[in-house]
């Protein structure tokens, strides 16, 4: 071979060479530049990141504001507000049990008229996003409550508790019957100023049919699920441990199971979900949004371990960065194998 020749393709090849080098370092450097994006949007609101605390876990959130900066959270989700003032239930009213924690503290909260002179100027002053909590114990309850919080400023949604077991009327009633959810969420949504998130019971025999009705009574969104209807038993006194005999069990124990409904509301629905249920670490949070959810609500663990919500935020940008994933693409991403979905869904 000439000489020319050959130094014609070894010059060929040293700028191959070149271009492939500088084509991995490009490569490189936009790897080594990705910034995840873990925000969300749910209900036209949109938040910093998926992760919120719980109602009734975390109080009117100022209480928590010494222990984690607030403004790391993507949304605070306050206990739940009636139209008038409530004292609760009496004592003992929460009681530890394996992996888990039942509470009966009955709705004590201050009132809707209390919570924006006292509660809400604290929460508009923050970045992250407020939900209110509302129960009644009729529709005209939902509704009179809802018209005097609608004055409020800086509320972002409502969360609508049909479905808690804590009480020994109202919300179970509503929770527990598609008809009668139907009715409450169609007269909330209707007197709402603010999008309504509708928050379903897991002591049902089918959450889709509920998730359905809700639905189609116009709920911008829907947060699942919330506590098990549970009790516990000292076997010295024979007496209950919770004075209202049966409790609301939340906690590590009901993760498995809030998660099936999660998925399972996912693929019945067109409307956003909050999943919650159990979920304490970053793999918890993932589960729920590659199930189906768009964000999640971190409850118990806030009594153990409150830094847990932002420690989750983190964790899960920190798992966007490894896999090269924007929160979005996560959100109902599980590789099921088509013979599986029918087996576990209602339809």
């Amino acid at each position: 071979m000439p000489h020319s020749t050959r130094t014609k393709k070894r010059q060929g090849a040293e700028r191959l060479s070149a271009k492939s080098s500088r084509s991995l370092k490009s490569a490189e450097s936009a790897d080594n530049q990705f910034v995840p994006h873990i925000d969300t949007e749910i209900a036209g609101i949109h938040f910093q990141n998926p992760v919120l605390t719980a109602s009734g876990t975390f109080g009117y959130g100022q209480e928590f504001a010494h222990l984690i900066d607030l403004n790391q959270l993507g949304g605070i989700v306050v206990k739940g507000i009636s139209a008038e003032t409530m004292p609760g239930n009496p004592p003992p009213r929460i009681y530890e049990t394996d992996s888990g924690m039942l509470n009966a503290i009955g709705l004590q909260n201050v009132g809707a008229r209390k919570f924006l002179e006292e509660k809400l100027p604290f929460l508009r002053a923050l970045k992250t996003r407020t939900i209110v909590n509302v129960f009644g114990y009729s529709t005209d309850d939902y509704v009179r409550t809802i018209e005097i919080l609608n004055a409020g400023e800086g509320i972002d949604a409502y969360e609508l508790n049909i479905s808690c077991p804590n009480t020994r009327s109202g919300g179970m009633v509503y929770g527990s019957d598609p008809k009668l959810t139907e009715e409450v969420v169609a007269a909330s949504k209707r007197a709402a100023r603010y999008p309504v998130i509708v928050k379903l019971s897991p002591n049902v025999t089918d959450i889709t049919v509920f998730a359905s009705a809700a639905e189609a009574a116009g709920a911008d969104a829907l947060s699942l699920v919330n506590t098990f209807v549970g009790m516990a038993i000292d076997v010295e006194t024979r007496t209950p441990r919770v004075s209202n005999i049966t409790a609301g069990l939340s906690g590590p124990a009901i993760k498995p199971v809030a998660l099936r409904m999660v998925y399972q509301c996912a693929r019945a629905v067109r409307i956003p979900i909050i999943g919650m249920g159990g979920i304490s670490t970053p793999e918890d949070a993932l589960e729920f949004l590659i199930a189906g959810a768009r964000a999640v609500q971190v409850g118990t663990a806030n009594f153990y371990a409150p830094d847990t919500a932002p420690r989750i935020a983190q964790g899960i940008r920190d798992y966007c960065l490894r896999k090269r994933l924007h929160v979005g693409e996560l959100i109902g991403s599980l590789r099921a194998p088509d013979s599986s979905a029918s087996t576990i869904t209602a339809r």
